[in-house]
């Protein structure tokens, strides 16, 4: 019962993190969350899952105001970015597509293409700056190394895609509120 409470604070203190101080990476939120509370004990630190849970509530508490606005435009320059790659077949995932992003946050694609070079030559046609790299991912329950892109948008907010391969476009764990394709998040947009 006490490791609960612990891991229930330490989650609502790396979400105010997160959202006072800009950070968007979990495990440094939590690890900063522990040693600033005095815990310890790593090993026990709260799932990203309630980190996102705290950082919801947090933003629908003491954001109310100024969170909205910023997600959305969050979201429209996410539509934008994936009408500009929809040949690939972009899906938003992350923190703009849950609704807890913030004003630091990047926004995450993913696109589909058999052909790295394909997704690089039509980023160099549309003339955006990026730079290139790697990811990590799961795929068919083996962990797989994949091209990404760091695009640098007009807005100054970057969006990081993720090309898997063309396969992938037809798994059954792709679910909707972790993946929304172009339609889903014109949805979003018009709720919101």
């Amino acid at each position: 019962m006490k490791r609960d409470l612990m891991r229930e604070q330490l989650a609502h203190h790396a979400a105010r993190l997160m959202a006072e101080d800009g950070i968007t990476d979990y495990a440094f939120a939590k690890r900063k969350a522990a040693r600033q509370m005095g815990v310890p004990d790593t090993r026990h630190l709260p799932s990203n899952q309630e980190v996102d849970g705290a950082l919801r509530s947090f933003r629908n508490l003491y954001q109310q105001d100024t969170h909205p606005e910023v997600l959305h435009a969050l979201r429209e320059q996410a539509l934008l970015t994936m009408r500009r790659l929809e040949s690939f077949h972009p899906y938003l995932t992350g923190s703009v597509l849950s609704g807890t992003a913030g004003e630091q946050s990047d926004i995450n694609l993913v696109v589909f293409s058999d052909d790295e070079k394909a997704v690089l030559l039509y980023l160099l046609k549309l003339g955006m700056e990026f730079d290139s790299g790697e990811w990590k991912v799961v795929l068919s329950g083996r962990t797989q190394t994949v091209p990404s892109f760091t695009l640098q948008t007009e807005f100054g907010v970057p969006v990081h895609l993720t090309v898997l391969p063309d396969s992938a476009r037809y798994s059954s764990g792709r679910k909707p509120e972790t993946h929304a394709d172009i339609a889903a998040v014109t949805a979003l947009l018009r709720a919101d």
